[in-house]
């Protein structure tokens, strides 16, 4: 029986999608992790179903979610790059 070889598999989803996901606010441009590390899963847990800055600054990190804090952005702004993130890379965060 052949085994399953996780860095061939990763190595392959990266290649489809990327390390990345990014998006441009205001000429300023930010990057999302197409794949999430178990240390933001874990973080991900911890946070109240509502926690949209949180959600955020574990996805960005706190460097880029400083920056996207200076953006005078709506949440139908950030419900629509959720929506976007979640389709390009089947995460599905931010819906019910």
């Amino acid at each position: 029986m052949a085994r399953f070889d996780v860095n061939a598999a990763r190595a392959q989803r990266q290649e489809a999608h990327g390390r990345t996901w990014s998006f441009e606010l205001d000429g300023d441009t930010f990057t999302l992790p197409t794949e999430l590390s178990r240390a933001v899963a874990k973080g991900l847990r911890k946070l109240d179903d509502n926690d949209v800055d949180g959600l955020l600054a574990l996805l960005m990190g706190p460097d880029q979610f400083a920056r996207f804090e200076e953006h005078d952005i709506t949440m139908q702004d950030i419900a629509a790059i959720l929506e976007a993130y979640g389709k390009e890379t089947g995460l599905g965060l931010g819906e019910d």
